[in-house]
């Protein structure tokens, strides 16, 4: 594969594994479909960039501009997505969950602005996984009008993310913090949800035929489909 350079003016960035490209502007063109593990997109623009199915485990996406971008396959295992706008993203049959295997969290804990820096730590004994307090860090992310149907988004945390209209039909949610999050008119169809975290979530209109959400499920404060309290 040809080295693929993104980027506008003096700020440009060559896609690679770890590569530096915070902050690059490269709207409506960037192609690219191979392994970015590890890169720092931070602040970058790249609404519209073509990434099916692009290796993105522990990459930077914080502050990022993905509006309409295609990532569907794509594997974003301990990416940081903290305020990253996703709005109207294809994220079908994304990955979305912890690092494979899990990390060992740095002594004192792992914050959500951690996740994905260290790639190199070793396994916890025995090769358990020990998934840190939030993966893959969508705190606060706009995610209005993305397709995640059957995204594996287990252990995720979406608080206070804006999913309206999103589609997440047969997607894997169990554990997932939603708590605060805006699941308005949303398409939770097929989905398992056991021992999710709704607290104070809006789920006004939202779709939730064949989910399973039987086990653990903690609805405090939180808004119904019928609009009435859960």
């Amino acid at each position: 594969m040809r080295p693929v350079t993104i980027g506008n003016g003096a700020r440009t960035c060559t896609l690679a594994p770890k590569a530096d490209c915070h902050g690059v502007a490269h709207r409506w063109k960037a192609v690219h479909h191979g392994n970015l593990t590890g890169i720092n997109f931070r602040h970058a623009g790249l609404a519209g960039a073509d990434f099916k199915g692009v290796r993105l485990q522990g990459a930077d996406l914080r502050n990022a501009d993905l509006r309409g971008a295609h990532l569907h396959f794509a594997d974003l295992r301990g990416a940081r997505l903290r305020h990253a706008n996703l709005r109207g993203a294809d994220l079908s049959h994304a990955r979305l969950g912890p690092v494979p295997g899990g990390r060992k969290a740095p002594k004192g804990g792992q914050s959500a602005d951690d996740i994905g820096k260290f790639p190199d730590t070793p396994l916890l004994p025995g090769g358990s996984t020990a998934p840190p307090p939030c993966y893959p860090g969508c705190k606060g992310a706009d995610l209005s009008g993305a397709d995640l149907i059957g995204a594996d988004l287990s252990y995720a945390d979406l608080s206070y993310a804006d999913l309206t209209f999103a589609n997440l039909s047969g997607a894997s949610m169990e554990h997932a913090n939603l708590s605060g999050a805006d699941l308005r008119w949303t398409t939770l169809g097929n989905l398992d949800m056991n021992w999710a975290n709704l607290t104070g979530a809006n789920l006004s209109f939202a779709d939730f035929m064949w989910t399973v959400a039987d086990y653990g499920v903690t609805w405090t404060n939180a808004t119904c489909p019928n609009g009435m309290a859960c």
